[in-house]
């Protein structure tokens, strides 16, 4: 489940990544050959970078990619290791349930509230800070999961976010 999830997240961001280079390719060539620049493809643009970034996030946490400091972790030994990464991952769940989902969901409500849209596309900005929430509760899910499986498993850490 935890790995379909992570294919379909995956696809998406390529999907958006894609949607991005063309809108900004767009926007080159209405300027350059057209003179006219396109209202639209500056604003899209950065509502996909936020997208991307967000929940390219979460898929970096789940291939491990993130920029880390393993100082510690490397004196540590392996049982060490293992619980300062549960630790982590402890951490990691509870920003994102703070932070992101909680905070996430505040932000969308008051946008959402308020009424708020975006001055070019008319998009409801609720819509664009949909992606905190979302991003948090994926992290969330893959932080809780990973650790639950790791705890009944008894295998290492390390091998249960990996697989």
């Amino acid at each position: 489940m935890r790995t379909k999830a992570m294919q379909w997240l995956a696809s998406l961001l390529v999907l958006l990544m894609s949607a991005l280079v063309a809108a900004v390719v767009w926007q080159v060539l209405s300027r350059y050959l057209l003179a006219s620049p396109s209202v639209w493809t500056e604003e899209l643009a950065r509502f996909l970078l936020i997208w991307i970034g967000v929940l390219g996030s979460v898929y970096a946490y789940y291939t491990r990619s993130h920029l880390t400091v393993d100082l510690l972790s490397e004196r540590l030994g392996e049982a060490g290791r293992q619980r300062l990464e549960a630790l982590q991952r402890a951490f990691v769940a509870i920003f994102a349930l703070t932070a992101m989902v909680i905070g996430g969901v505040r932000l969308v409500w008051i946008t959402w509230l308020l009424d708020q849209t975006s001055p070019a596309l008319g998009v409801p900005m609720a819509m664009v800070y949909a992606v905190v929430p979302l991003s948090g509760g994926l992290l969330l899910w893959l932080a809780a999961h990973t650790v639950l499986v790791w705890h009944r498993s008894g295998r290492a850490l390390s091998e249960v976010a990996d697989g």
